[in-house]
C-alpha cells in the first residue's frame, strides 16, 4: 500500500514537473495529512506560546512550494527533502520576526526531544542560533547538513534519510552522530 502512495506521488511530481497545475493540487491532497503531522511534530518542540500553527506552517510551505516552477522532481523522498527546507527556511524566518518584534530579546527557542537531541535529555536550543551554526556546518559538511536538516526539520528517520540522500542508513547514523557533537559544541560556544 505504502509503495503505490509512494508511486502515485511520484506520478503527481513528474505531471507538475511537466506543466500540469492540478497535479500540484492533487499532489497536496495526497501528502497533506503527512506534512501536517510533519509539522505538528515539529512544533510540539517548540515554545508553548510558539503563534505559528502546523496548518499555517503547511499552508505557507505549500505556497512556496507551489511556486517553484524550475524543479524537476524526482520522487516522493526529493519532494519532502525540498519540503523540508522550506519549513525550516519558514520557522526561521518565523522566528526572526517574532525577535525583531522584541527588539532582538526572546529568540526562539526549540526542545529538542530524544529522538533529535543534541544530549541524553531535553534541551532548549536558540533557533536562530541552530540555523547560523547549520550554515556554518553546511559550509564544512554539506551532508552533515543536509542530515540534520532532514532529520530535525523534516522530521524523516534515518531510512527515510538515508533515501533521500541515497546513502546508507548506517552512514546516516553515523554522520548524525558527528553533526549533532559538532552543533553542540557550536552552540555551546555561542551561549
Amino acid at each position: 500500500m505504502e509503495a503505490n502512495r509512494s508511486q502515485e506521488v511520484t506520478v503527481f511530481l513528474k505531471a507538475w514537473s511537466g506543466g500540469d497545475r492540478e497535479a500540484a493540487d492533487r499532489l497536496m491532497m495526497l501528502v497533506y495529512d503527512e506534512m501536517r503531522r510533519l509539522a505538528a511534530s515539529y512544533l510540539r518542540r517548540q515554545r508553548s506560546d510558539h503563534t505559528l500553527q502546523p496548518t499555517a506552517l503547511v499552508h505557507e510551505a505549500y505556497m512556496k512550494l507551489i511556486d517553484v516552477s524550475e524543479v524537476d522532481w524526482q520522487d516522493r523522498a526529493h519532494f519532502f527533502a525540498v519540503a523540508a527546507q522550506t519549513m525550516r527556511h519558514i520557522l526561521v524566518d518565523h522566528a526572526r520576526a517574532v525577535a525583531a518584534d522584541k527588539r532582538g530579546g526572546g529568540a526562539q527557542k526549540i526542545a529538542l526531544d530524544e529522538a533529535v537531541s543534541f544530549s541524553k535529555g531535553q534541551q532548549d536550543v536558540d533557533l536562530l542560533a541552530l540555523d547560523e551554526a547549520l550554515q556554518k556546518l553546511a559550509e564544512q559538511d554539506r551532508e552533515q547538513s543536509r542530515i540534520v536538516e532532514l532529520r530535525f526539520f523534516g522530521g524523516l528517520t534515518v531510512e527515510e534519510t538515508a533515501e533521500v540522500l541515497k546513502i546508507s542508513p548506517a552512514t546516516v547514523k553515523r554522520e548524525w552522530s558527528t553533526a549533532r557533537a559538532w552543533l553542540f559544541r557550536q552552540l555551546r560556544i555561542k551561549n
